[in-house]
């Protein structure tokens, strides 16, 4: 098995185009279910929590997956043009093509919303579920909250914004994602699990708020659900200490 986390992406012809992905298989057979990282939105498969979720899945002789979905990190397209919808197809179709049996989907943000959509239509195995800062129906339930009336205006009369974040960083909001976020909604009827779940969620997250998570929690049914809340932590949940909760979180799963 190569150790190496950052080396060169592989490539397969996803449903959007070619999309980037890591795989790391162990040497002999596997212990149990891979681990699939869904990045959020604008993010990529290279950040911390994804390579802790490989490194992860290494040392306990385990499959991982990560990938950028189309027009995102190392995969090519146009960012623009993507949304819910068309990034819960690469991950459907990456996950078909690049392993085997149930896997364990941990997903940040946008992509716990995303794991649900999976979840939801059954469109893969599923042995388990991590749910980072899940930001599910953010496209309805929280971001028009969170904006001013300027910006909505904006975004309806242009049909992009941008936002300046840390660093220096730009994010991009089109009006298609917010539309096709309107189609995607998962928290209009109950998901039956039928797996163990985790969420964590950090109590300074000021993108997701607990009041959103806990209606999430109601709306999952699962026999085997934890909900954590972390002092302090913000939407990211990327210090040592959140990273040590979210390992934990795995390791109740893939036990």
């Amino acid at each position: 098995m190569d150790d190496k986390i950052t080396d060169a992406p592989a490539f397969f012809d996803g449903p959007h185009g070619p999309l980037a992905y890591r795989r790391r298989q162990p040497r002999g057979a596997p212990t149990g279910p891979g681990l699939v990282w869904l990045p959020g939105y604008g993010s990529d498969m290279l950040g911390g929590k994804a390579t802790a979720m490989a490194h992860f899945a290494a040392d306990r002789g385990r499959d991982s997956l990560r990938f950028d979905y189309s027009g995102c990190g190392e995969s090519p397209g146009d960012f623009e043009a993507g949304a819910v919808g068309r990034w819960t197809e690469d991950a459907a179709a990456a996950i078909a093509a690049l392993t085997r049996g149930p896997q364990i989907l941990v997903g940040s943000s946008m992509g716990a919303w995303i794991a649900l959509l999976l979840l939801r239509g059954r469109r893969v195995p599923i042995a388990g579920l991590v749910l980072i800062a899940p930001a599910p129906d953010f496209a309805t339930e929280l971001t028009p909250t969170q904006w001013s009336e300027e910006d909505w205006a904006r975004l309806q009369r242009e049909g992009r914004l941008e936002i300046p974040g840390d660093e220096g960083f730009v994010m991009i909001y089109t009006r298609y994602l917010f539309e096709d976020g309107a189609q995607h909604r998962v928290l209009n009827a109950p998901l039956q699990a039928g797996c163990p779940v985790r969420i964590l969620s950090g109590l300074a997250d000021d993108v997701v708020p607990p009041g959103h998570v806990l209606r999430l929690a109601d709306h999952l049914e699962a026999e085997d659900m934890i909900v954590r809340f972390i002092k302090g932590g913000d939407h990211r949940l990327s210090r040592d200490s959140d990273i040590a909760t979210l390992l934990t979180a795995m390791a109740e799963i893939a036990s």
